[in-house]
């Protein structure tokens, strides 16, 4: 079997743009893949339309280690976020050919289920007014839809410090998030990486009576030592990993011991088994993975194969039943959340189970999407933009 040749296909809301990515073969069998880009989709087009030419074409899809290793470093310049996307896209794709042509999901090619289901976790639901009143409203209606687990930055456009004042509004948002779902179900507290380590600890310790899961990137990315100064500092488990491209760039976060849980996304880390091999070493290190996935039913689905083949997997985020709810009539056999407990359970289905609907996608067309979390309003993922 070999790639005769990829088809891309964006679908846009006003936030965010979702590339998918379909691998065709000479056999007849076609794979899908998925990321999410923000402001660099086009950029990532390109890198595609070279890549398919320069690596992807002519490859046999079931030798994906060799295909990865060619995109990655074929091209002799450092893989970054572009290039890992795109990688990601082609290599999960070739993963959703494996398992049709041998009739198996992907789980049973990464050896097998170690669950029957996966738990998840909503985001996305906080797309109201910013009020500790409307919060509580929404965090009942998450609850009401049979999630156990809820995701919110509560910090508004909080930059490296945060205000008495502010911090008082954002501890009564948590308060009413937590009186809304109950003592069980499980909160966790994103910072998107927006503050100096003594803000994050100190925000840590105002929020710690409500008990969040984690704490999810309290400082800036870049700088891992920063990271370790909070996590040595505050008790809830750290969480990180969404902006790091490179199963080797986690090297030195292992070496720190500076997180608990990592959130690698499977989109822009190069894909399945990249993700897998990532678990294995978190293992060994007795870290948690949970990804990071804002991305549609394609990349849940991709997900979710690496979450029941994964001893240390906990939970998975889920944006699609809260924003762009739509966009999930794009995929056929997209992924759903059991109202009755929680979790998306074991599919049987080949490959990643789904199937891409070109002409459904089609009728979400590109935008100039923009998602800045320094904006005031940023958590209603409806910025001023329209159409291409």
């Amino acid at each position: 079997m070999r790639i005769t040749g990829i088809s891309t296909h964006v679908v846009g809301t006003p936030w965010r743009n979702l590339t998918y990515v379909q691998v065709h073969t000479d056999e007849g069998l076609t794979g899908v893949g998925e990321t999410r880009m923000l402001g660099h989709t086009d950029a990532l087009l390109g890198y595609l339309r070279e890549a398919e030419a320069n690596h992807i074409a002519g490859s046999d899809p079931f030798r994906t280690e060799d295909l990865v290793r060619r995109m990655k470093y074929g091209d002799f310049g450092r893989a970054g976020e572009i290039v890992m996307s795109g990688i990601a896209c082609v290599e999960t794709a070739c993963w959703d050919i494996k398992g049709k042509a041998l009739g198996v999901p992907v789980w049973q090619l990464l050896g097998g289920n170690v669950t029957d289901s996966v738990k998840a976790y909503a985001n996305g639901w906080y797309t109201t007014e910013r009020t500790p009143e409307a919060y509580h409203r929404a965090a009942k209606d998450v609850m009401a839809r049979g999630y156990r687990a809820l995701k919110i930055d509560p910090f508004g456009t909080g930059h490296l410090e945060l205000s008495h004042q502010d911090t008082r509004y954002a501890v009564s948002l948590i308060e009413a998030v937590r009186d809304a779902i109950g003592p069980d179900a499980e909160l966790m507290l994103e910072m998107h990486g927006r503050f100096a380590p003594a803000t994050a600890v100190r925000l840590a310790r105002e929020m710690a009576p409500f008990r969040p899961a984690w704490l999810e990137e309290p400082v800036p990315p870049e700088n891992l030592k920063a990271l370790a100064k909070v996590a040595e500092k505050v008790e809830t488990p750290v969480a990180t990993g969404e902006r790091i491209h490179d199963r080797i760039e986690f090297r030195e976060l292992f070496e720190s011991q500076a997180a608990d849980i990592l959130q690698p996304d499977l989109g822009h880390l190069g894909g399945i088994a990249e993700a897998r091999k990532l678990a294995a070493t978190a293992e060994t290190h007795y870290m948690l993975l949970a990804p990071h996935n804002v991305g549609g039913p394609v990349l849940t689905a991709a997900s979710l194969q690496v979450g029941f083949a994964t001893p240390n997997f906990k939970i998975l985020e889920h944006f699609n039943d809260f924003a762009d709810a739509e966009i999930q009539q794009v995929v056929k056999g997209a992924p759903r959340v059991d109202p009755e407990t929680g979790c998306f359970a074991l599919s049987h289905a080949p490959g990643l189970g789904v199937e891409l609907d070109v002409e459904a996608a089609a009728a979400f067309p590109q935008q100039r999407a923009h998602f800045d979390l320094w904006a005031e309003g940023w958590e209603t993922r409806n910025p001023a933009g329209g159409t291409r």
